[in-house]
């Protein structure tokens, strides 16, 4: 059974300092790749509509038009692709597709608009890859 450690109040600040300096270490670096991804997907031609577009089923970090299609984009970031790849959850999917949907619901088209989700992965060295079609339609 663990046993619960009371720390000393000086402790307990620093814990917090450090979480806290982790947690904008995580938020700049994820803004920096999604830069970086953004950067890509102008050099293919496609137009940014929206950055970290957030509905209540959830957030989508970028959604942008390509052609007829509009382009809903994960971005993950990591040491190595493979490992960026790995952080796509199941769950993190359906709330992308349900923000997906919301958002369609104010397009011309609505629910019959040509989509498609992509997952964008970002290298430790700040190289992308786009994957389309990643993780299918609803």
């Amino acid at each position: 059974m663990m046993q619960m450690i009371d720390l000393p109040e000086h402790a307990q600040g620093v814990c917090k300092t450090a979480r806290r300096e982790r947690g904008k270490r995580a938020y700049l670096s994820g803004m920096a790749a999604e830069k970086i991804v953004a950067g890509a997907y102008d050099a293919r031609g496609a137009d940014l509509l929206e950055m970290r577009w957030r509905g209540q089923s959830g957030e989508i970090d970028m959604i942008l038009q390509d052609a007829a299609e509009i382009v809903f984009c994960e971005v993950k970031k990591a040491r190595d692709f493979d490992t960026a790849m790995a952080r796509l959850r199941p769950t993190q999917i359906q709330r992308i597709h349900g923000a997906a949907a919301e958002y369609l619901a104010n397009v011309p088209a609505g629910q019959l608009a040509e989509v498609r989700f992509d997952l964008a992965v970002v290298d430790e060295t700040g190289r992308a890859e786009i994957i389309e079609n990643a993780f299918g339609h609803f």
